[in-house]
């Protein structure tokens, strides 16, 4: 009997594929790749260390041949593929079936060298179906594909290998560049410039609140016209002018010409002008891709790109959806075979589509996967089950993916919308309502809701019976301000959103370019949206200036294009690595850093202007050294972190700057230490300081003012009690702990024992909070992002430990289940089935982590429990032993 070796990628998807293979199969993870280029000058080998193109790791001059090595952490695991490949009689490679699958099957090769026969198992779902399948069509790698990827590997590198110094030289340290990822930053510039730009304008209409002499029920209607012209709106405004575009065609109200007009038509009888009655469908939208998933994700379950590529990573290693990288809508048979059934069980057979559904593929070229993102199998997984396997976080990104793909199977939505002119006097008002007839997909699946019963309810807006003629009833009427809104800012899903549009960036890769843009100081979040730095602003203006086809959009695309072609076969990879960096006419990457070296002045591009002061002094946002800072030539400060560029003018800079000149204001003396009590401001923002800062002593005592609170209105005994912060206000007397009231990163809030509160400033003061007070806010239910959160049980209670005789149960965390006995935390391993974790299992695991968490505390140089930094010692070489050749 032949004897088979599996590779996969992770641990998770070996033990999961192992349930479908017999005992003749050896199943092992290769834990991602097992080489790349080089990451840091240590990893170089000595034998090319002195090569001018070392530090790329590419060498341009020849073919532009990789350097891969095999990093440290990497060589037991590649011993131990070697040891059982010898006891093998065949090699099956059953890496991810997208490019990055295949690239790592290829490195497998490189460094395996096997000498049995290798096949390539490529399958989109683990389910024993699939695995059969890849068994009996099980092909070789394709070299098309592993160029494809290579050559996308080689280009960011060299990218910003190249690019990224050159921000160091002219800018500031610790600076990168990337191929997609400075593009990205670019969207996000660009659409700040927008908001910097936009000029605001303020309009007024009126709202009737009407009622049908025959029917008691009230309505609203917007007035729409005056006379024969249109009344203005947002969309007739010019946003870089904050002026009407035809102020011919339209009546703008101001707000003395609001109330009059209303004043004028409260006396008047209300008369229905013209009904319009007209049928409507609404079709489900298609299965999610990457793209489509991570936005639904982002607005629905307000899951960063990141974590939900995480979760859905969890979801298909455990055999629950199907691959979910891909930029397919297609659904195999097995798929609609078992969409039918689910919707058949969970709707009705009314619900299902007569015809089977197909959705035709948007995206140019898809290749990332031959099917879109779905419940795996025939027979789908219920949510339930999913939750208690995988967790609550798991299950709810399952069930979005879950009802999505039965909602692309049901039949349309469809109903009647009805538009109703009413003429007040010579004003027109217009009143629209919706009724649903069969509510359809809609029943599954609301794209804008988690709750589709109640989103169905939500939608239908009944209007009362009305013909041409009829008289109503004018219950009351009012006049209402409406302000234009600059452009909104990206958020994670709209960006990616926007790539995609744009050809940018492929499904695995999307996650990472907006956690890049997030994690190079280029971007923050405020609330969803993404805020571009003051050092994204002046870096994404260098990169125009002076590398303009670098970043520009269809020049990007197009080289995903090019890979796409690479990919096909349609195109060779060295000729377009050549095109790319050396060009035609000095044009190529090389070329261009070279020119830009050259012309780029840093006094010029550090500086990102705001304006002229009255003085005629120049202002601007300079990036030095430790980050961005303002200045006018003579005076500079420092810049909140949280300052979006498109709230700082030149009114507020000259502020900022005159503060800093003052230096810091005593408010007084603190009466118990005799410390001056000091307002000052630092990139959090103002804040309070008791006391100077001296060389030697213990950093003074500091305090953040609350929400609300400014520099200039703060006073004395305010500063003091945001000083005395936190603060103990006694025991609870259920608890048993202390309750202290404190102000945090994210407010101020209330904590006693693992129990904490925010406080609402609108309802409770938190520098006179009391006792009994934050006692009313530690018995309310905990909530997050405005939502009631319900204490979550435990997701299963194993029995008492079998020495200490504590309760073990089974959690979820942040991070996913764990067993617990009320001390000792131990996360679960993935894969692993909450359902059938045994007791001995689950005291091992226990046992595991108190062993780990004791030699932290006695280990100074390992990172200890409490998250302390480990001491770097060196380590000096082995005697004897020389470095290690080039894999």
């Amino acid at each position: 009997m032949s004897k088979y070796l599996a590779i996969v990628e992770s641990p998770t998807k070996a033990k999961t594929i192992s349930k479908f293979l017999g005992k003749d199969f050896t199943v092992l993870a290769s834990y991602g790749h097992v080489r790349d280029l080089p990451t840091s000058a240590a990893e170089i080998p000595a034998e090319v260390k002195k090569e001018k193109w070392a530090r790329l790791g590419v060498n341009v001059d020849k073919d532009f041949e990789a350097l891969y090595v095999v990093p440290a952490e990497k060589k037991d695991r590649i011993k131990e593929l070697k040891a059982n490949l010898k006891e093998a009689d065949e090699l099956l490679l059953a890496t991810d079936e997208d490019r990055e699958g295949e690239s790592i099957s290829w490195h497998l090769l490189e460094v395996l060298k096997p000498k049995i026969p290798v096949k390539r198992l490529v399958f989109h779902e683990i389910t024993k179906e699939a695995i059969d399948h890849a068994l009996q069509t099980a092909r070789s790698v394709d070299e098309n594909l592993v160029r494809a990827q290579e050559t996308r590997r080689i280009v960011d590198r060299l990218y910003g290998y190249s690019v990224s110094p050159v921000l160091w030289k002219k800018m500031a340290p610790r600076l990168s560049a990337g191929r997609v990822q400075s593009v990205a930053m670019r969207l996000l510039v660009e659409r700040e410039r927008e908001r910097i730009k936009f000029k605001g304008a303020s309009y007024w209409d009126l709202k009737a609140t009407l009622k049908a002499l025959s029917d008691p029920q009230l309505f609203d209607a917007e007035l729409t016209h005056v006379g024969a012209k249109r009344v203005a709106t947002g969309k007739d405004f010019d946003p870089d002018t904050g002026k009407l575009k035809n102020p011919a065609e339209v009546v703008l109200l101001s707000e003395s010409e609001a109330q009059k007009l209303r004043d004028k038509l409260k006396t008047v009888t209300p008369l229905v002008g013209e009904v319009e009655e007209k049928p409507y469908v609404q079709k489900p939208s298609a299965p999610f891709t990457t793209s489509t998933l991570q936005q639904d994700a982002n607005r629905r379950l307000g899951y960063s790109v990141k974590r939900t590529m995480a979760l859905a990573q969890q979801l298909y290693e455990n055999g629950f959806i199907t691959y979910m990288r891909t930029d397919s809508t297609t659904l195999s048979a097995e798929a609609i075979e078992g969409a039918k059934k689910s919707i058949k069980a969970e709707f009705g057979p009314e619900f299902l589509s007569v015809d089977t559904r197909t959705y035709a593929t948007k995206v140019k070229n898809a290749q990332e996967a031959h099917e879109a993102i779905r419940p795996a199998g025939t027979d789908f997984t219920q949510p339930d089950i999913v939750r208690n396997r995988l967790g609550p976080d798991a299950a709810r990104l399952y069930e979005l993916i879950w009802k999505r793909t039965l909602a692309s199977q049901m039949k349309d939505a469809h109903g009647t919308r009805i538009v109703v002119r009413i003429d007040i006097g010579d004003a027109q008002f217009r009143a629209s309502g919706k009724t649903i007839a069969f509510a359809g997909f809609l029943r599954a699946y609301v794209e804008s809701s988690d709750d589709p019963e109640q989103q169905l309810s939500e939608q239908e807006r009944v209007l009362p019976k009305m013909v041409k003629g009829d008289k109503l009833s004018l219950e009351m009427i009012e006049d209402l301000k409406h302000d234009t809104q600059p452009p909104a800012r990206y958020t994670e899903g709209s960006l990616i959103k926007e790539l995609e549009r744009r050809g940018i960036g492929r499904p695995s890769t999307w996650a990472t370019i907006v956690d890049v843009v997030l994690s190079r100081t280029y971007a923050f979040k405020k609330g969803a949206a993404l805020v571009p730095s003051f050092v994204a602003m002046a870096v994404s203006a260098l990169l125009e200036q002076y590398f303009p086809k670098l970043v520009d959009y269809e020049f990007t695309a197009r080289l995903e294009a090019d890979l796409d072609n690479i990919a096909n076969g349609e195109m060779d990879n060295l000729k377009y690595l050549k095109g790319f960096y050396h060009g035609d006419k000095g044009d190529g990457l090389h070329g261009l850093v070279s020119s830009g070296e050259e012309k780029i002045d840093p006094r010029i591009v550090c500086g990102y202007p705001i304006g002229q002061s009255a003085e005629g002094k120049n202002v601007e946002v300079r990036i030095g050294k430790f980050g961005p800072f303002l200045s006018d030539g003579e005076r500079r400060s420092s810049l909140p972190d949280s300052l979006c560029p498109d709230e700082l003018n030149i009114e507020r800079a000259i502020q900022i700057l005159e503060v800093a000149a003052k230096g810091p204001t005593s408010l007084g003396a603190d009466p118990q230490t005799g410390l001056q009590v000091y307002v000052k401001s630092g990139r959090f923002g103002p804040y309070l300081q008791l006391g100077e800062i001296k060389e030697g002593e213990d950093r003074p005592k500091m305090a953040s003012l609350l929400p609300g609170m400014t520099p200039d209105t703060v006073d004395f005994e305010t500063a003091l009690k945001l000083l005395a912060l936190p603060k103990n206000l006694g025991k609870h007397p259920t608890l048993g702990e202390d309750i202290i009231v404190a102000n945090g990163k994210f407010g101020p809030y209330v904590k006693c024992g693992a129990e904490t509160r925010s406080v609402p400033t609108d309802e409770f003061s938190l520098l006179d909070l009391t006792q009994a007070q934050a006692m009313v806010l530690l018995s309310r239910p905990r909530t997050r992002r405005g939502q009631t959160v319900t204490k979550a049980g435990p997701l299963r209670e194993l029995g008492k430990h079998p020495i200490t005789e504590l309760t073990l149960t089974i959690k979820s965390g942040k991070f996913g289940p764990y067993v617990t006995d009320g001390n000792i935390n131990a996360s679960l391993p993935r894969g692993v089935d909450i359902q059938s974790l045994s007791m001995d299992e689950a005291v091992n695991l226990l046992e595991a982590r108190a062993a780990k968490i004791a030699a932290e505390g006695d280990n100074p140089t390992k990172k200890g429990r409490r998250g302390a930094k480990a001491k770097a010692t060196k380590k000096a070489p082995a005697k004897g032993k020389g470095r290690s050749k080039k894999e």
